[in-house]
């Protein structure tokens, strides 16, 4: 179908510097918009940023149903501008919508409205190695009514912010032995709302007891790792990067995904495998390197330095020659175009 995008634009642009704002505040000048009714998308367009107006019986107020997605976009050393894997992303949101009975959007027009979006407000990609153009993709249940059921009309929307170093300093996480993030046949593979939502009641006690974020563990042993807060999570240990595999309690993470063809190309030896906090607590206790790091869009590398385990805190690895930033430097040398891109991952504008 032709999907015509129709243009508002916003007639003061004011890019300012945003190294000083919180990561998520500032949003760029416009947003795109696409609105499901009747079984089809209309009304797709892109307009200066402001406010919704819904009415208080939306369903996904109530119920839900809401999807996202995280993708960046950035500047590369020729000028020109780099949407990061929007295939990839759209795949793993298409089966987040799936997951929760939401209609699927065209890739086509998912593409064409980012192409659009970003080219429009490319402006506002910060300068320097860590500036980049977080995207945020996302879908709601907007039919206005109260009562359990699948909604039959939906809101699509795309809107971006500037984002610099999402952690500015090494983490302390938990390992979290009591409460889950998620449950094998549950919504864990799904960027949904409500996992995160879930997530906020430990994240919180993690925090008050000293810690930035928790380790999740499986929800039947509270043993074998999963995620850690908004991220993926990878240990390189004997000369080993290990990593949980992918199930239906694991997000599968594009930077993730990324990370793991960079290090094969480099030669490290790979494990996507089921680990232990145990097998963790054994090589720390044994004195052997270990690298902990998490791994996401919106953090791409984020070293792990402290991980308490029980009532031990214990210290990874986190020194310049670490293997984490070589990989780091490896993507970044991808998406600013310092290295050829020969698994076409950069979309370019």
């Amino acid at each position: 179908m032709d999907y015509t995008i129709n243009v508002t634009l916003q007639t003061e642009r004011n890019v300012k510097d945003t190294s000083k704002i919180p990561f998520g505040v500032q949003p760029t000048e416009h947003m795109f918009m696409a609105e499901y009714k009747n079984g089809k998308w209309h009304n797709t367009r892109i307009v200066p940023f402001a406010d919704l107006t819904l009415s208080p019986f939306t369903l996904c107020l109530h119920y839900g149903q809401t999807v996202f997605e995280g993708m960046k976009a950035f500047a590369m050393n020729d000028g020109r501008t780099n949407i990061f894997r929007p295939y990839k992303h759209y795949q793993r949101f298409s089966l987040s919508l799936e997951r929760m009975c939401m209609p699927q959007v065209p890739e086509d027009l998912f593409i064409e409205a980012l192409h659009q979006l970003v080219q429009l407000d490319a402006n506002w990609i910060p300068d320097g190695e860590d500036g980049a153009l977080y995207i945020r993709p996302f879908m709601i249940a907007s039919e206005g009514r109260i009562g359990v059921k699948v909604s039959d009309e939906y809101l699509f929307m795309i809107v971006c912010s500037p984002a610099h170093q999402y952690y500015a300093k090494a983490l302390k996480v938990k390992v979290e032995d009591r409460f889950v993030r998620a449950a094998d046949g549950g919504t864990g593979a799904a960027k949904c709302g409500g996992n995160y939502g879930a997530a906020f009641y430990p994240t919180e006690l993690a925090k008050a007891a000293g810690y930035d974020q928790v380790l999740w563990t499986d929800s039947r042993h509270h043993e074998f790792i999963e995620e850690s807060g908004t991220m993926n999570v990878m240990f390189y240990i004997d000369n080993t990067l290990i990593t949980p595999p992918l199930s239906g309690t694991i997000l599968d993470g594009v930077t993730r995904d990324s990370l793991l063809k960079i290090a094969k190309e480099r030669g490290i030896n790979i494990e996507e495998r089921s680990i232990s906090y145990r097998e963790i607590q054994s090589a720390l206790d044994d004195g052997k390197r270990v690298e902990a790091f998490g791994a996401g869009t919106a953090a791409v590398i984020a070293p792990i330095e402290v991980i308490a385990i029980g009532n031990k805190d214990y210290n990874c690895y986190i020194g310049k020659d670490a293997i984490m930033y070589q990989l780091q430097k490896d993507l970044l040398n991808i998406r600013n175009g310092n290295t050829p891109d020969s698994h076409n991952w950069n979309y370019i504008i």
